[in-house]
Order: C-alpha cells, then structure tokens, then sequence
C-alpha cells in the first residue's frame, strides 16, 4: 500500500513539476497543466459546434502535438493532458446545441435535445445548461472514480492468471464483441473487422518480405496508421456531413429560441429532483462504457428510458419531453459517464472502447514510453516503473479536468453557445484542410495525404452502406497485437497449432467470442 501511494505522489509531482511552459512572478506554470485547460476550452468549443466532435478535434491536434513536444517522455503528459481536455469539454459541450437550438451534434445528444430544447422554448435556457453541466460533470467524475478503481484491478488479475495463449483469445474476444455490438448485424461488423485486420497487415510481420503489396513499391513500408484511422474516422465523416447537407439544405437549420418571462436559472430544489436520475444515469453509463466498442448513445437512450418509466409511475411528476429537468439530468449523466470507463479496458488491456480512446492509444504509440495494457500497474522491486507514474500523472489530469468542469465549465459552455449558428457548409472543409495539413506535418509525405482521402472514400462508402467504421479502426489497431500474442504462444508451445485450445481460461474465452457473434449480433 505504502509503495501504491508512492506511485501516486509521483504521479500528481509528474504534472505539477513537470517541465514549465511559461513563468508569472517567479513560478512556473506546468505545461501539462496549460495543456489540460487549452484542452477542455478547446473541447467545450467543438462539442457546442454542430457538425464537429471530440474525436475529430482530437484527432487533428494529435500530429500538431506530436510535432510541437516532440518524442520524448516529456511530451507524454502535455499530450495527454490536452486530449483529454478535449474529450472531457466536448461532452460538456455537446448539450449547447442541443438545448439552445434543438440541434443534436452527436447521437447521444439526440436524448438532451427531448426535454433540453423545450425547456428552452420555455424561456430557461439557462436552467437547462446548468443542469446539464452538474449532470455531466457528476457522471463523469463516478466514471473517472470506477476507472481508477477497476483498471489496475482488472489489469493484476489480466497480469496473474492469463498467459500467452489466454492473452491472444482475450483480443480475439474484444474484437468479435466490437464486430457483434457496432452496426446493424453481425456480417457487417465482421466485414468491418476484417477489412482492418487487412490492411493492418499489409507489410507487417515477420516475413522475408513485406507482404500483400501487390508488388507496389509504395506499400513496401505498409499503410501510415494516422491516415487508416483519421481517414476512415474522420474524413469519412466529414464527406458524409458534407452529402447529406448537400443533399439537404436544411439539414442543420438553427431553431430560434424564444425569450420567456419565466424566471431563468437553477430553482430550488433542483439539485435534490435531479439526483436519482444522475445517480442511476452514472451507473448505468459507466457500466456500458467499461464495455469495448458500446458507445454513449446506447447509454442516454437506455438511462433516458428507465427515467421515463420512473416519472409514469408518479403521477404528480412532469412528463418527460415537455421540458422535464430529469430528462437532461437522465440523459448527461449516462452519457458523460461512459468516457472515463472507456479507458478501463485501455489502460488495463491496451484495447480501445471508442472513438476518443483511439486517440490516446496513438499518442501513446507515436510517442513512446508508455505502452497501455496489465504491464503499466507492474511494481518492480528495486526498481521504478515510470509507466505507472504515468498513470497516475493520467489520473491526475483526469481529476483537474473535473475540477474545471464543476468550477469554470458552465461558464465557457454558455459562452460558447454562438459556434453553434457556425454554418456547416464552410465548417466542414476547412476542418478537412486542417486534418490534412495537420497528417503531412506528422508523415511529410503526399502518400500518407492521398491514403487519408482513399480511406476516407472508404469509410464513406461503409457509412453509405450501413458498416460500422469503429471495429475497422479498432481491428487496425489491434492487428500487430494480437499477431505478436499468437506468434510467441505459438512458439512458447513448441508450435503447436492447438495453442488456443490448451487452457480451460482460453477456451472458455473463445466460446464467449463465438457467443457474442451468435447471442448479440442478432440484425438490429
């Protein structure tokens, strides 16, 4: 235990020392600190603005970031801080447009926009907001508190009881949970997987030769993994915002709000009406979140259901979706809470829950020095483990992040109500130019440039056809894993082609792979 605390007083010494970025009266701000509030400015911005997410936000920063810290172990903890600024300020965010002007930026918001916007309409704009942000703010400090709890305990048993061959039928179970949860069946999640195991491999292995070039010279050194992913992730995205307000002129038309009598702002007994649904909403999305590749949006429309069945058993209770202060609390809280319990499964196993973990997953990748997965909460004897300072640095951003948000976040997130009026239409493609610029600084090669827009056709064409993206990327990722898992389970068993078969743990864990494509890829 004594050791443990240490690793934490490091860990929040690690931010707080850190290298300073600027000096006022002699003392020096922290950088990873300066980065954290950038961050979560930045997020709360892009969350209030229709048409933008966290995700893409992070990812156009990620190559600037890189280029402007560096490759050092320095650079870990600016890096970080800023993206999870922007993870936690754009679900913050992400109520402004939904409440203001009924326009919902990302799915989950669709929720706030039923009782948000109304109360709105009903002259307390600033009642809704501010229920939004203790709501959010609230699941999303439970989320990071189950996290801190849940990753190192998760990752000791990972660590103790699964070897090799364990290890390599646990990816196997996360990506065929990923391809049987995302998407509409279970044959398309499975085609989205496989086609990111493919392209993944292009190249890689331990082959004489690269392999699946198709004698191209270019592919000699395989696909750039910035551009599968933004391309597929984001670009992807921003083509088929692009079509469909082409398509549509009016497909993000502001709402006007009109201006109540009705006194504005949080009324007594507020906070007190409020709390069970927060409560239950917190549970219900960190829960949903500790699962790989189950979003937010099945979290707020789950917690927002339960909530409406609690309001019709009590009938002195407002309906929800006339303006009811339990439908945003319901819906927030559920949503919020699912990002700190998409780490668990990161930091503990090195496997990526959504969008925004992706991102902190290729931080730790291009930068280096901190590898996610059970080896991170080692304890060495003798000996430090500077991943586990890490951690808790991590740990630590995550903390202040909540802080800001309880203290200044409803302040930046009223202010930035405006963006929300931005219009789309000349939005999108500046974010487009600024996602390539940001790839040609990290890779300075037209090939990574030309890749992105390929694999942004192609992650167009898979939403146009209903294939989810996210097990694409989440398989490029894993793909180098769960190879180099299998090719020493292989070796360590005297190459024996059964190695999966040779534990009961490993056994059982492919079973439940099989289960999860058979029980939960039902067509949806």
């Amino acid at each position: 235990m004594t050791e443990m605390l240490h690793y934490v007083w490091l860990g929040i010494l690690s931010v707080f020392q850190g290298p300073a970025i600027l000096e006022i009266a002699g003392v020096g701000l922290p950088v990873a600190l300066v980065m954290l509030v950038a961050g979560l400015i930045t997020g709360i911005a892009v969350g209030a603005t229709p048409g933008l997410a966290g995700p893409m936000a992070m990812a156009i920063s990620l190559p600037l970031l890189i280029s402007a810290f560096g490759f050092t172990p320095d650079a870990l903890l600016p890096v970080f801080g800023f993206l999870i600024g922007i993870m936690k300020g754009a679900t913050l965010g992400g109520a402004v447009p939904a409440i203001l002007f009924n326009l919902p930026g990302t799915p989950d918001a669709m929720m706030t926009t039923l009782d948000g916007f109304p109360m709105a309409q009903q002259g307390q704009p600033r009642r809704a907001l501010r229920i939004a942000q203790l709501s959010s703010v609230a699941g999303d400090t439970f989320s990071d508190l189950v996290l801190f709890i849940c990753a190192p305990f998760l990752a000791v048993v990972v660590e103790a009881y699964l070897d090799l061959p364990e290890k390599t039928a646990l990816l196997i179970l996360s990506i065929s949970f990923v391809a049987a949860v995302m998407g509409r069946s279970v044959g398309k999640g499975l085609l989205s997987v496989s086609l990111g195991l493919l392209v993944a491999y292009i190249a890689t292995g331990n082959d004489l030769s690269p392999r699946l070039t198709l004698g191209f010279d270019v592919l000699q050194s395989g696909i750039p993994l910035i551009a599968a992913v933004l391309g597929v992730l984001i670009v992807g995205e921003i083509f088929a915002t692009l079509e469909r307000l082409w398509l549509d002129n009016h497909a993000l038309d502001v709402i006007p709000v009109e201006k109540g009598s009705t006194q504005d702002g949080l009324q007594p007994g507020d906070i007190r009406r409020i709390s069970p649904y927060v409560g239950r909403g917190a549970v219900i999305g960190a829960l949903i979140g500790a699962l790989p590749g189950v979003g937010s949006t099945l979290a707020a429309t789950l917690s927002y259901t339960m909530a409406a069945r609690r309001i019709k058993r009590q009938p002195q209770a407002q309906p929800l979706g006339t303006g009811a202060p339990e439908g945003i609390a319901a819906t927030e809280a559920a949503n919020s809470a699912v990002s700190g319990a998409n780490l668990i499964p990161v930091l503990s196993l090195g496997i990526p829950g959504n969008a925004a973990a992706v991102f902190l997953i290729l931080a730790a990748d291009s930068i280096g020095g901190f590898n996610p997965g059970p080896g991170v909460f080692s304890m060495p004897d003798g000996a430090l483990n500077p991943q586990l300072v890490t951690v808790f640095g991590i740990f630590t951003l995550m903390s202040l992040g909540n802080v800001l948000n309880w203290t200044v976040g409803g302040g930046v997130m009223r202010a930035m109500g405006g963006l929300a009026k931005i219009p789309a239409t000349r939005l999108l493609p500046v974010v487009l130019l600024v996602s390539l610029t940001a790839i040609y600084v990290q890779e300075t090669s037209m090939f990574a440039i030309w890749s992105t827009l390929a694999f942004g056709v192609l992650g167009w064409a898979m939403r146009k056809l209903a294939v989810p993206v996210l097990p694409f990327v989440i398989a490029f990722i894993l793909a180098g894993p769960i190879e180099r898992s299998a090719r020493e389970a292989f070796a360590a068993s005297g190459a024996d082609p059964w190695f999966l078969f040779s534990s009961p743990t490993s056994v059982i864990l492919l079973l439940l792979a099989l289960a999860a494509l058979m029980f939960l890829g039902r067509e949806r």
